[in-house]
């Protein structure tokens, strides 16, 4: 069994209607499994996914993911609408799945959605801050942390004498941030 890492969830989060989703067939992927397994349990159980735990994509919106994602080129002639699956909806999908895989790729979306939202509030706390203040310092470093874990893989972790500089430009701010990492 190979353990789902962070960053293969954290590839396959887009953003459609002002939210975080994964799509259907991602989500099997992640899982293991076949989409039409992911499609027949949110059949099965209907009344686990409310408004807001999935949604199905319209045309326009899936004809714009097959034109900026090449993994989504040979849904370009599907009829079976596609589904996205929002932070709830992924949670909810966990309760349904039961197998050793089912469990690691449950953490590891937990694991991202929670690091994903985490940077998301340091980012909105620093814009409330006084330039160049002690906290927003800390928050600066505490951006580079979370996108140091989000953006690098574990296993480049235990490289020694390596130096990446991350610099991301925001609307308000822009963060520059070197990771030396180590053993």
């Amino acid at each position: 069994m190979q353990i789902v890492k962070q960053e293969q969830v954290q590839e396959k989060i887009i953003a459609i209607r002002g939210q975080q989703i994964i799509i259907d067939m991602d989500v099997a992927e992640l899982y293991g499994i076949e989409t039409r397994e992911v499609n027949q349990a949110v059949k099965n159980n209907a009344e686990k996914f409310p408004d807001g735990y999935l949604f199905e994509l319209e045309d326009t919106e899936k004809n714009e993911l097959i034109k900026n994602f090449d993994r989504f080129k040979k849904l370009k002639h599907s009829a079976v609408p596609l589904k996205g699956f929002t932070e709830k909806g992924l949670y909810m999908m966990a309760t349904i799945l039961k197998s050793p895989k089912a469990v690691e790729t449950t953490i590891a979306i937990i694991d991202t959605f929670a690091k994903v939202k985490e940077l998301g509030r340091v980012i909105h706390q620093m814009q409330t801050l006084p330039e160049n203040s002690p906290k927003q310092k800390s928050l600066m470093e505490h951006t580079g942390d979370l996108i140091a874990d989000l953006l690098i893989p574990e296993n480049e972790l235990e490289v020694t004498g390596t130096e990446t500089t991350y610099e991301m430009n925001f609307a308000i701010f822009r963060v520059k941030r070197t990771v030396k990492k180590g053993k």
